[in-house]
């Protein structure tokens, strides 16, 4: 038992290693990238400012966006899993639904992300920041000889990894691939995520500097007898976030009547609405995070509403071109302008104090992503982090979980899941891959939960191999009884392993 037990300490020490190179690949990696896209925007936001008094290189500029994304249209043509934010993705290749070979994938995004973020478009780069770590993650995992276990975890590593240095926000990284893509609480997961996130941080700090991406200065506390005011926030961004969704996911439709041009192509149609919107408004393109810190110097709410119509439209109509994009910074940026129009009016109607509005601004940003990506926790920690401020957790909190709460009762349903789940996924019968690993977390409530193994209808060909019960492993056997709490590792068939996902999922649902 000792000697195993030494085994399994140098297994872990030996995966923590590699999830550090994940980390610190995943920094060069999206940290170039990052880097990359903000000096394309300056540049193009200078060329337009430019064109004011030459019409002449405006058609020039027009030229330019055109052929960017033509070239990253090509891209997503050669390989479409390129293109849209690559979240979808990442958690068909974690659930085991989605194979992809990591080195076609990374150059494409990479490029073609560059060309189509940086051109103005509202998209955002935390979306492919993701697919790019993941990408390093499957990489580094090839280059080691992973297992095929480990390689998940590094695949979740080189995720969270992007994230962080997308943001610089190592913490909410780790959450959002835990609460979010790869939904498990394994202690594996979540500290190699931690550790490689931290390390891709350390690395894009070095660049960027230690200044929040979004370092919003904001000191007064907001006062708990105005919390009404947080519900009512939440319940107008739980509203919103649902008819986001609900465009997002047909708006698409719209493009697939467009037939005088061919799929790849259709990123043309952003780009030309995106010449005049860069022409007259240069300052209210691209992710957002500008435009989110200036958002105080404006106190017209008509202004900000006109803004908010523009971001919200054109977010839908660049993202479903299925150009390279995510739509994490434009959800922030809208959540942004929600939190100062309804401030601003409350203060026009003498029911808030100006220097307040700040605050909820900040607010509606982690209320509006909860609701639409519905994921609260991330939406708290990732605020937290891009402001750098840990003094207003609670209203925070308030308003990220009412959001939630209304989108749940307006019928939303996770964007990322849902969008993962019109993509084609591979739904092999036969039995004929190498035995693999699926580690299960068993939720207070489920079907699992107080039943002995043998009462379980487990998938076909589905083995619980151990139980992780806090400090102790337990080899089970029909007697076993499940709790609450336990980690169990599956042995199951490579290539069952999106049906096993999804037969555990099930299981996991309350009981009737």
């Amino acid at each position: 038992m000792e000697s195993e037990d030494r085994q399994t300490r140098k297994s872990n020490l030996r995966l923590l290693f590699e999830a550090l190179v994940v980390g610190l690949v995943t920094g060069i990696v999206v940290g170039s990238f990052r880097w990359l896209i903000g000096q394309i925007l300056t540049m193009w936001q200078k060329g337009y400012q430019a064109a004011h008094a030459n019409p002449l290189l405006l058609w020039l500029l027009a030229g330019g966006v055109l052929v960017s994304v033509i070239v990253a249209g090509f891209f997503v043509k050669q390989q479409p899993h390129a293109g849209g934010s690559g979240i979808p993705e990442v958690e068909l290749q974690l659930q085991g639904k989605l194979q992809l070979a990591w080195w076609p994938i990374l150059w494409r995004k990479f490029i073609g992300g560059v060309l189509s973020i940086g051109s103005g478009l509202f998209l955002g780069r935390e979306g492919p920041s993701i697919q790019l770590g993941s990408t390093v993650g499957q990489g580094v995992a090839q280059g080691f000889k992973a297992s095929k276990s480990d390689s998940r975890v590094l695949l979740a590593t080189g995720a969270a990894s992007g994230l962080s240095a997308a943001f610089g926000a190592p913490l909410g990284g780790a959450m959002f691939i835990i609460e979010e893509v790869f939904h498990n609480f394994s202690p594996r997961v979540w500290l190699n995520a931690l550790a490689g996130a931290i390390m891709a941080n350390f690395v894009v700090s070095n660049v960027f500097g230690q200044t929040p991406v979004l370092a919003i200065d904001y000191k007064h506390s907001f006062p708990i007898l105005q919390y009404w005011q947080l519900l009512l926030l939440g319940a107008l961004l739980g509203l919103i976030g649902r008819f986001y969704q609900w465009g997002l996911l047909n708006f698409s439709h719209v493009y697939q009547k467009i037939t005088v041009l061919p799929r790849w192509l259709h990123g043309i149609i952003p780009a030309l609405i995106l010449v005049p919107v860069m022409y007259y408004f240069p300052g209210y393109v691209g992710g957002g995070n500008n435009l989110i810190l200036s958002l105080n110097q404006i106190h017209a709410v008509n202004v900000l509403v006109l803004i908010f119509l523009l971001r919200i439209s054109f977010s839908i109509v660049s993202y479903d071109s299925g150009l390279p994009g995510g739509i994490f910074l434009p959800i922030l940026t809208m959540g942004a302008l929600l939190g100062a129009v309804y401030g601003q009016f409350m203060v026009d109607l003498g029911l808030l104090d100006q220097k307040l509005v700040v605050n909820l601004i900040i607010f509606s940003m982690a209320g509006l992503f909860s609701a639409i990506i519905r994921s609260p926790f991330t939406a708290i920690m990732l605020i937290t982090e891009m402001v750098g401020s840990l003094l207003h957790l609670m209203p925070l909190a308030v308003v990220s979980v009412a959001a939630y709460v209304v989108n749940e009762l307006l019928g939303g349903v996770p964007i990322y899941e849902s969008l993962a789940g019109r993509m084609q996924t591979k739904e092999d019968n036969d039995y004929v891959g190498e035995a693999d690993q699926l580690t299960v977390s068993i939720y207070e409530g489920s079907q699992l939960a107080d039943h002995q193994v043998k009462e379980i209808a487990w998938p076909d060909r589905t083995l619980v191999k151990v139980i992780h019960r806090g400090q102790k492993d337990i080899i089970p056997d029909g007697n076993t009884k499940l709790l609450a709490g336990d980690l169990l590792v599956l042995e199951i068939d490579e290539n069952q392993r999106g049906l096993v996902y999804d037969k555990m999922a099930s299981l996991q649902e309350a009981k009737e």
